[in-house]
């Protein structure tokens, strides 16, 4: 095996791809760069039934999004080690079959669909627990364990449809030693005598891993607790070769945030948030589902919140950039139980990435919104805008549905801050104010608090009295940022436009 760290994330290309299934890109990715390695992308599409169209592009631009691009495979560059599509990959499997069929570690099984599913219901309607083909029931089924040579080579000749099943010993005790998870230990007695090459002669994913795994010179396979139950199965099939296995680290489930069961699409529907990286489009079904990244988050946010989902630094550090994960990340420390997904924790880490933005940064994002929505505006004031909103925003559309009155003057009018706040003084109060601001040479905020506050000793008015009237005539609203600042980013005849249509619509 190589001295150097090699690891791989190898999704299957059946829909877009799962959040729990970022996470394990991400854990091998932050390994690998830890350690020096590589991390590989391949395409685990031994089962084309289950193929779907737009499947690993969407794989790819979502790691993409995320900044854990492949070192190596699909996405990747290619290092001699290829293809990295199992199904392209398919000439070279059988080797390994025939193998396995000549050292006796295998055995050819002609049963049809039919025959296993009368036998599962002999087994259920006798009342033994679920049938399974083993070492037991092996000796009376149809296979070349039971037939004669010839009859076995008869069969094939005449091309009738096969499978190849790995023959497990009897009463053998499996070990290994999960990074995560400590030692694990299975008695073949318990297992199946699992298919390894589907009558179409394409591999099932157990051989077809351990195979790629091998020849990729995979050192360490870091994947979901689902395929536990697998690597039993997996460490045989390495035994049967006589190849070194790798190691092994299967990561605890995403858990749903408001009971037991894995985190599902349909839990993310019920509760409003998204399960999947970035927008998907099935073009053949015209299934869709929302994403991360056109929600609003930040690739960084969004990793930050993925990384502590399982792991824990064993500090109370919860900021990490990119680097600052590579730095940290321990396989050691992730737990083997499953973690809770919280999505408002999610978006509080969104918050803190978009107010780290300086004001350029701030006023682009907030510039990417207004061009969505079409709206005019002055570049000059972006940045005081951004900046401004960014203390009640969490996502940059929030700058623009935060700002929208400094683009558009207000249709409507705090209910709540109108009926309580604007009196029958208010509209004398706010012609006066007009007046001071349409003689204002210099219509910046400090001048504009200046006028303000000499207006409320003149007619010695507390703020409360003025303020709620002022900030509802040119905003609509009945809280937000300085007023001066808004008044100044709006201009003069913006300002003196409002609060004169203010008067007309409240009286």
């Amino acid at each position: 095996m190589s001295s150097k760290v090699r690891v791989r994330f190898a999704p299957s290309p059946t829909g877009p791809l799962h959040i729990g299934g970022v996470r394990t890109a991400l854990y091998n990715y932050l390994f690998a760069k830890k350690h020096g390695g590589d991390f590989l992308l391949r395409i685990e599409d031994t089962d084309q039934t289950r193929f779907v169209a737009g499947a690993e592009k969407y794989i790819i631009e979502s790691l993409a999004w995320c900044g854990i691009s492949p070192d190596e495979g699909i996405g990747g560059e290619d290092r001699g080690n290829g293809p990295y599509r199992q199904s392209e990959r398919k000439p070279m499997y059988r080797q390994y079959v025939d193998q396995l069929l000549a050292d006796e570690k295998a055995y050819i099984a002609f049963d049809t669909a039919d025959e296993l599913d009368a036998m599962r219901q002999l087994a259920k309607d006798a009342g033994a627990a679920n049938w399974q083909y083993n070492y037991i029931t092996r000796g009376n089924m149809k296979n070349s364990l039971t037939l004669p040579k010839e009859e076995v080579e008869a069969k094939i000749a005449a091309g009738e449809p096969y499978v190849v099943r790995i023959k497990l010993p009897r009463n053998h005790e499996v070990r290994f030693e999960d990074t995560i998870r400590g030692w694990v230990s299975v008695n073949t007695n318990n297992m199946d005598d699992k298919v390894l090459f589907k009558s179409d002669g394409m591999p099932t994913y157990h051989l077809a891993n351990i195979v790629d795994d091998r020849l990729m010179g995979i050192t360490h396979v870091i994947r979901g607790e689902e395929w536990l139950p697998s690597a039993p199965l997996h460490v045989m099939l390495y035994e049967a070769f006589g190849w070194e296995c790798p190691i092994f680290a299967h990561l605890p489930l995403l858990l749903k945030p408001d009971g037991p069961g894995k985190l599902s699409k349909r839990d993310g529907d019920r509760l409003g948030f998204p399960v999947f990286p970035i927008d998907w489009h099935n073009e053949e079904t015209g299934e869709t589902a929302s994403g991360y990244r056109e929600f609003g988050f930040f690739p960084g946010a969004f990793i930050n919140m993925l990384a502590l989902l399982g792991w824990n630094p064993g500090t109370e550090q919860e900021i990490f950039d990119l680097q600052g994960l590579i730095d940290a990340f321990d396989l050691s420390k992730v737990s083997k139980s499953g973690a809770k997904f919280d999505f408002e924790k999610g978006k509080w880490f969104n918050q803190l990435y978009l107010r780290a933005l300086n004001e350029d940064q701030l006023a682009a994002e907030l510039k990417k919104e207004l061009d969505k929505e079409g709206l005019a505006y002055n570049e000059a004031h972006l940045g005081k805008i951004a900046t401004m909103m960014s203390e009640r925003a969490t996502f940059p559309q929030d700058l623009l549905t935060e700002g929208q009155f400094l683009f558009s003057a207000p249709t409507e009018y705090d209910e709540k801050t109108a009926s309580k706040k604007w009196t029958a003084d208010s509209a004398g109060m706010m012609q006066d104010l007009a007046s001071r601001f349409s003689a204002l040479n210099d219509f910046t905020e400090e001048h504009l608090e200046a006028s303000f506050k000499a207006y409320l000793e003149e007619k010695e008015l507390g703020f409360g009295k003025v303020g709620p009237s002022f900030r509802l005539a040119v905003t609509g609203k009945g809280m937000g940022p300085s007023m001066f600042t808004i008044c100044e980013v709006l201009g003069k005849d913006e300002v003196l436009a409002r609060i004169e249509k203010a008067i007309a619509v409240l009286g």
